[in-house]
């Protein structure tokens, strides 16, 4: 509808035009401020502008009304485009909010260390990411699903002494002396396991063969990651491994140029100038290119590869990395403005009100999977994806766990699985249903309509505000509307049954569109009915 507005108006006065949605609905459906954009080029007052622009719509079928409100336009829309648009949303359910953006972006996230399982920590940027790629996809955006697998360095070589470790004490019966960092977790057991059937037992002791290990294990590890991953209904296109990138720094080493300097026996990277707070080593005195050097391959790789924008999801920690990859993109010889990186804040979790302390080498990490058996997908991803990513995210298990509107998961899946049960107690059937009129509702039925058909606006405006939240904001309040309007009004059996009927299809339509664009299944029915 926005859309529809908006291109109406740009063609009517020749120059985009900001669209609001006025708080009190009595003010019509949106409103603009653009009288007081041309004030000053009319040398005229924005109320006698709004005056005079208000009447020139008289003629336009859309508009209900456009009405002059202290120098602001207002329009309320009407019955007609509602009800029309309405009827095109149920005949074609698929492309309900669908664009055609078409621009080719690269979508790197998660990119966790296959070392042990993801945590909830991990589980946040999987959720945020995903959800992003679901809206920009129904955008029409061409998005690449990108999972970058740190497979060397030194925490891969810790993940095989970490399994040495734990099989002398379990298998072999030794008394071991364990290093100050090695890595500790359940799941390090049936790696142990899988070992001694793969390797012999020999391999648990012998310290020629922990790089052996070591690769074995991180593919084992990865396998569970992506297992863990498709329980979250998350799924990656492509898998780009660190330990191939190698191979090809030295091409890119000479690619950067005069953007690296030798200095102290080291080759560094010149990304001061480009706003780092120093120059940073790229490859250390005996010759080993640093972390970083395999972060700048990968970018290379990445721009090389020809995309028009490219998203990369990181944990917070990683604020101060943003600058010197930047760096290293213009070093490249390409735009760094084309690099976006978004945050992911950690996220604490409470047990009877208690806060768990996540280590993945301490052992006592809070894994994704523990969390998703206990409260399910649809929760956890609906959690996730409900508060801004870069701000700090605390939520309790006990409060997904309830089967009451307290839990916003359990009263959306509600909202659903109510109109699918009023549905079924119509005598009506669908195409008497979806034959009726949507003209004549009344102003509690007209909001209510105008709240559903809001989803497109919503779908672009969190996928290109990079703030998904404003998805499951919009379904909350849209299943209250529905609740609400529920208990106020009579359905079955009323005079207006038929077209009520229609309305609430319509408010379905855009929860299991919106559910669907969080990973979530709309449900048919619930353990709570009317």
């Amino acid at each position: 509808m926005k859309q529809r507005v908006s291109t109406l108006l740009r063609e009517k006065f020749g120059r985009e035009v900001v669209l609001e949605k006025p708080k009190d609905r009595s003010f019509g459906h949106f409103a603009t401020p653009i009288a007081f954009s041309i004030a000053k080029e009319l040398k005229k007052s924005p109320m006698l502008i709004a005056e005079e622009l208000s009447s020139s719509f008289a003629d336009d079928e859309i508009f209900n009304s456009v009405e002059s409100v202290k120098g602001y336009l207002n329009f309320r829309l009407s019955e007609n485009f509602l009800s029309d648009y309405a009827a095109w949303a149920l005949t074609n359910p698929s492309e309900f909010g669908k664009q055609e953006k078409k621009e080719k972006i690269l979508l790197e996230f998660v990119s966790a260390n296959p070392t042990g399982p993801l945590h909830i920590g991990h589980a946040r940027g999987a959720v945020y990411g995903d959800t992003l790629l679901k809206l920009g996809r129904h955008l029409g955006y061409d998005i690449t699903a990108e999972y970058y697998v740190n497979d060397a360095g030194n925490q891969i070589d810790l993940l095989g002494l970490s399994i040495q470790l734990e099989g002398r004490a379990t298998i072999l019966g030794e008394d071991v002396t364990y290093p100050e960092s090695y890595y500790r977790g359940e799941y390090l057991a049936p790696l142990v396991s899988e070992a001694v059937e793969k390797f012999g037992k020999e391999i648990l002791s012998d310290e020629s063969r922990q790089k052996e290990l070591a690769l074995w294990a991180k593919d084992k590890v990865m396998d569970i990651i992506v297992k863990d991953l498709g329980d979250l209904n998350i799924f990656f296109d492509t898998f780009v491994y660190e330990s191939s990138l190698y191979d090809d720094w030295e091409r890119v080493l000479e690619k950067m140029g005069e953007g690296v300097y030798e200095k102290e026996g080291k080759m560094w990277i010149a990304s001061e100038v480009h706003g780092d707070e120093k120059d940073r080593v790229v490859v250390r005195e005996d010759s080993r290119p640093t972390y970083l050097a395999g972060d700048i391959v990968y970018h290379n790789q990445k721009f090389e590869r020809a995309y028009e924008h490219y998203i990369n999801i990181w944990g917070a920690d990683h604020h101060g990395y943003i600058s010197r990859v930047k760096a290293a993109v213009e070093f490249l010889g390409y735009e760094s403005k084309k690099l976006e990186v978004l945050l992911s804040q950690m996220v604490s979790l409470l047990k009877d009100g208690e806060p768990y302390k996540m280590s993945k080498r301490a052992g006592n990490v809070i894994l994704m999977s523990d969390i998703v058996e206990e409260i399910g997908s649809d929760a956890l991803r609906y959690i996730f994806a409900s508060k801004k990513c870069d701000t700090a995210l605390e939520f309790d298990l006990a409060e997904f766990k309830k089967q009451d509107s307290s839990n916003p998961i359990f009263y959306i899946q509600y909202a659903h699985a109510r109109i699918k049960t009023i549905l079924s107690k119509s005598n009506f059937n669908e195409d008497d249903i979806l034959s009726a009129s949507l003209k004549g509702l009344d102003e509690n039925a007209d909001s209510l309509l105008f709240d559903a058909l809001l989803l497109p606006e919503i779908i672009e405006d969190a996928f290109t505000s990079r703030q998904v939240q404003k998805l499951p904001e919009y379904l909350k309040s849209l299943a209250a509307s529905l609740h609400k309007f529920y208990y106020d009004c009579r359905i079955i059996g009323s005079e207006d049954e038929a077209k009520l009927l229609k309305l609430f299809m319509v408010v379905a339509l855009s929860l299991k569109t919106g559910l669907s664009l969080l990973g979530i299944e709309a449900k048919e029915q619930m353990s709570k009915e009317d």
